[in-house]
């Protein structure tokens, strides 16, 4: 009776699963980041077209969270050989560790420096949990190996590689297109401070039915290698001040921005940089979602040029940013990728499933 009712509840996820699969195809989905639209919103007209250098060139990010970012929180096992969480029910996913016992921490080698010192005392944590500041008191256990622990997974820097989107004619920059999130909760980062750095695509792994592929690349940690400071992490991607506008934009040329209406279904193309240069790649935009609930999500658009389907299946992972021209004047953004699923795939996810379904 229990294996029956496995298989319907398996059964019941796989169609829905199905279902998901089915509707998704090799397209991009795409933001719609009107530049004018966001400058003007509480105007009445406008005045004067914004115009930006459009991007499409790789940029590295380092990104410092505001206080110490809390992952998890796990089981330890303490020096009389007992498993325990000195942190359970306390702190929380999500959380930001600003300060201990007072002292202000910004890094988790700080955070493990206080847990460590603490001689098994009481910790009082001053925490930002989703915009609101509290204090906790956890209160460490010796481990098995004779060191203070509490158990809190954590994390506060972030990096990576994407792509730049614009810069306007005051400096300041836009990129991505969709908002940081930790990898493991896919919170939104709370950040301090972050910057921009040259960065170079060495490799490319092509985008497959199942698997959405990525740009590999180097990013170049030094000063002279810096592009901008990043001031926010948003939703709709992060900015801030350019610092290096030769290193960041290739194509020095102004291009107007669209308003939402002008967007239309058909041929546009995409800028960006997988062998070496940022090239233009024709793309087709499919759907347009003027009112749709997700604001990263406001077109989709299919790859059709041959060339880049050749080198990269499509859109692949560090090509978010990548901005998109349609009639000489900016329209958006690439955000997402959507992976097609096979029937294959889901057959043999079905197959494995019951297999091991037998042996338990």
């Amino acid at each position: 009776m229990n294996v029956r009712k496995k298989y319907r509840r398996f059964v019941c996820s796989l169609l829905l699963f199905s279902v998901f699969a089915l509707a998704l195809c090799a397209m991009a989905v795409f933001q719609d980041m009107t530049l004018a639209e966001r400058q003007v919103e509480s105007s009445a007209s406008v005045a004067e077209r914004k115009k930006v250098y459009v991007g499409g060139t790789p940029i590295g990010i380092y990104l410092e969270t505001d206080g110490v970012f809390v992952v998890d929180t796990g089981t330890i096992t303490a020096e009389d050989g007992s498993a325990c969480c000195p942190a359970e029910n306390i702190v929380q996913s999500g959380d930001y560790i600003q300060a201990v016992n007072g002292a202000s921490v910004n890094t988790k080698e700080e955070l493990v420096a206080c847990i460590r010192e603490s001689d098994g005392g009481a910790l009082v944590m001053d925490v930002d949990r989703q915009g609101e500041q509290i204090s906790l008191q956890v209160v460490p256990v010796r481990d098995s190996e004779g060191e203070y622990r509490a158990g809190i997974w954590v994390r506060n820097d972030t990096q990576g590689i994407g792509t730049l989107t614009y810069v306007d004619e005051d400096g300041y920059f836009g990129a991505l297109g969709h908002g940081i999130s930790d990898v493991d909760t896919a919170e939104l980062l709370n950040i301090q401070k972050g910057t921009l750095y040259d960065a170079e695509v060495v490799s490319v792994v092509k985008g497959e039915s199942g698997s959405p592929g990525e740009l590999s690349g180097i990013i170049h940690y030094s000063s002279s290698y810096q592009i901008g400071t990043i001031e926010e992490n948003s939703e709709n991607g992060i900015f801030g001040r350019v610092t290096g506008f030769s290193l960041a934009i290739e194509d020095q040329t102004l291009y107007e921005t669209a308003l939402r209406q002008e967007i239309e279904l058909g041929t546009a193309v995409i800028l960006c940089t997988v062998d070496g240069s940022c090239q233009e790649y024709e793309v087709e935009i499919k759907e347009i979602r003027l009112n749709g609930s997700d604001v990263n999500k406001g077109m989709v658009l299919e790859v059709t040029d041959p060339v880049l389907l050749a080198k990269t299946g499509g859109i692949v992972q560090g090509m978010s940013g990548s901005p998109i021209i349609q009639n000489g004047r900016l329209i958006g953004a690439v955000t997402h990728v959507s992976v097609h699923i096979s029937y294959r795939q889901i057959h043999d996810f079905f197959q494995c499933f019951l297999r091991k379904m037998v042996q338990n």
